[in-house]
């Protein structure tokens, strides 16, 4: 057999009589991953990375993404696959985990123009998500575990000489950690063509207070049904507080799919109602450069040979290109004011994360294409 040992295999840890590097799924699609955003809050910039290892395709990959002005650029990273998962590297990227679930340094040494050092800080605990599960006809397609977190970054972004600073008073942060079964790698030989996906809409605000975290997460198929819902208050002393009736409106741009905005509704279990309301300060389409679902340029997993590395940019004044963002998800920085039931005003900021793939007719959308009135 010809498994390698790590050195976690030292310690007890194990839930397969297997080493710990080797998946208990033998599905090509398994991957461990971590995304970050670096999110300023007066809109200035955002930053979009993560590294990400998929045992069953021998790779291991990195992004990292900056939108800065009308220009998002990204840089990819990519590897064979190793088996020193306390050493997260791929290339010139790094991520040294300094404390767990708290402390995490993420440096990447100048790489095509653009280099980062930057400190996270974590601002509230770690959280555990519902589990999401999506199904075809024919097999999973998404099968997967991740906590949340928000927090903060102190340190730089260079980008072609500009030097970015980041500091923990003036920036924003989520992040999450997810592993499982999801589409990644080549594209798989399709077989009869599977028409079950009809669409989706997508939401997600994790989002920090001065006293609490808030997380809300909504997937919705093209009639409204909801396949899930999660929405929760956080507080710093440990409470975790379930808020329902949860009712949304997304404020969209007129004649596209990009939101300005949103407001949202609730209660908690007492029936007291509370508002939301987000306004986005800058957007960043994630299938332009971070190598998610519509991203032409990349798709994590993919093999491209040892110590690969690419540069690709994006002009978001350009028609042609944006005309590709409504077929994404899109990450925002979100200014947030969340309304209390005796009219008491929080105010927050964190990530606002937005997508409708295909017809959603609550919003008015009737087919892949058409765009808010």
């Amino acid at each position: 057999m010809s498994v390698k040992l790590s050195p976690l295999d030292e310690y007890p840890i194990h839930q397969t009589p297997t080493p710990v590097s080797w998946p208990a799924t033998s599905d090509r699609n398994f991957y461990d991953r971590s995304y970050f955003n670096v999110l300023d809050r007066g809109g200035r910039f955002m930053a979009l990375t993560g590294i990400g290892y998929y045992p069953r395709l021998g790779v291991k990959d990195a992004y990292f993404v900056v939108r800065h002005g009308d220009t998002q650029t990204a840089v990819h990273l990519s590897d064979a696959i190793d088996d020193d998962r306390l050493n997260q590297h791929v290339n010139g990227y790094r991520l040294d985990v300094i404390e767990p679930l708290q402390q995490i340094h993420l440096t990447m040494d100048e790489t095509e123009g653009i280099a980062a050092d930057l400190t996270w800080r974590g601002e509230f605990s770690a959280a555990l998500e519902r589990p999401h599960d999506m199904l075809t006809d024919r097999r999973v397609t998404l099968q997967a575990c991740r906590f949340a977190q928000l927090g903060s970054w102190e340190g730089w972004i260079d980008v072609d000489g500009e030097r970015l600073i980041v500091e923990h008073d003036a920036s924003v942060a989520s992040r999450d950690r997810s592993w499982g079964i999801r589409p990644v790698g080549e594209a798989e030989p399709g077989g009869r063509p599977d028409t079950s996906f009809r669409g989706m809409w997508w939401l997600y605000l994790p989002l920090a207070f001065d006293d609490y975290q808030l997380f809300l997460i909504l997937q919705e198929d093209p009639d409204g049904h909801r396949s899930l819902y999660d929405c929760t208050r956080r507080w710093r002393d440990g409470r975790v507080e379930q808020l329902d009736g949860v009712r949304v409106s997304v404020h969209y741009t007129s004649g596209t799919r990009i939101p300005y905005g949103a407001h949202v509704e609730f209660q908690n279990r007492d029936g007291d109602r509370f508002q939301l309301d987000i306004e986005s300060k800058l957007f960043a389409p994630i299938a332009f450069g971070a190598g998610y679902g519509g991203d032409a340029t990349w798709a994590h997993g993919t093999w491209k040979g040892e110590s690969f590395v690419e540069r690709v940019g994006f002009d978001l004044t350009d028609p042609e290109v944006m005309a590709k963002a409504p077929f994404s998800l899109i990450d925002h920085v979100a200014e947030a004011v969340c309304t209390e039931p005796d009219g008491r005003k929080c105010h927050g900021a964190g990530l606002f994360e937005h997508g409708v793939l295909g017809p959603h007719h609550p919003s008015g959308f009737t087919d892949w294409t058409d765009g808010a009135k």
